[in-house]
């Protein structure tokens, strides 16, 4: 038994998360074209017939951007609170499933667990997906750590994890100070300092993938997130998710990991 995913794409030009068994996957967000997540998953060898629903986190554009047209051309359903489902036009009524924090959602043979955290969305959530006892979380777009985060963190085989800045970086860089004080208010993003605190206190031993999520172009760069993070990495593979290109498809098993280099015919992932 084994559980896949990838990195569509991630930063804040687009948000999207692979995570799959064999018989079925989902996709968190959906914040780049449709076209664009059809070439990327074909490139992987990974096909959107296999996709069960799709859950949308919250609603700025990098997150929903190809949410509507994904669903409707797919016949995907998409879970989405009442709040943010107000922001995705063109969302079809007939696709659209409505949530609540804490509620486990089962599509395939996955489950997704939904919980509330600090961001400047309507009604922002962040999800944990499992399947045989084997659970990747998705924490991207979240301003400070709190006690949902560390308890679901707590959890993880695996984990994307949101490193959108670095300090020194936004504090000397050109964005307005009001854009500044946005990032850092609490209800914006976690640098790599706060990401890396909630990794070494928190982290499982089980953890053996993280993928630092959601970097800023302009207020961080992969090489400063990867050696933050590389000294402390013990058996823990770091992987940068990159904004402008699809991850490989890795995958977590009760044995260890691996990254997956075959074609998802050959894994039989649809």
């Amino acid at each position: 038994m084994s559980l896949f995913f990838s990195s569509l794409n991630s930063g804040s030009n687009g948000n999207c998360y692979y995570v799959g068994c064999a018989t079925g996957a989902v996709l968190i967000d959906a914040g780049i074209s449709c076209r664009e997540t059809e070439k990327r998953m074909l490139s992987l060898g990974l096909s959107l017939k296999s996709v069960k629903a799709i859950f949308i986190s919250h609603e700025h554009t990098d997150h929903i951007k190809g949410v509507a047209t994904l669903s409707s051309k797919f016949n995907i359903p998409v879970y989405i609170t009442n709040k943010t489902a107000n922001y995705c036009v063109g969302l079809k009524a007939n696709l659209c499933r409505h949530f609540e924090e804490g509620q486990t959602i089962t599509a395939g043979q996955l489950n997704i667990t939904p919980f509330t955290k600090f961001h400047d969305g309507c009604d922002p959530h962040s999800f944990v997906v499992s399947y045989s006892g084997l659970t990747v979380g998705i924490f991207t777009d979240i301003g400070k750590v709190c006690k949902n985060l560390i308890h679901y963190f707590k959890k993880c085989d695996a984990a994307f994890l949101e490193t959108n800045y670095d300090e020194q970086m936004l504090e000397t860089g050109s964005y307005p100070l009001v854009l500044k004080r946005r990032i850092r208010s609490g209800h914006g993003h976690l640098s790599n300092t706060q990401a890396l605190e909630l990794f070494l206190q928190h982290r499982s031993k089980k953890l053996s993938h993280l993928l630092l999520s959601h970097l800023s172009r302009e207020n961080n760069h992969p090489e400063i997130v990867e050696k933050t993070f590389s000294p402390y990495a013990g058996s823990t593979k770091i992987i940068v998710a990159s904004r402008d290109q699809a991850s490989p498809v890795f995958s977590i098993t009760g044995n260890g990991f691996a990254a997956v280099n075959q074609s998802a015919k050959q894994l039989q992932l649809f």
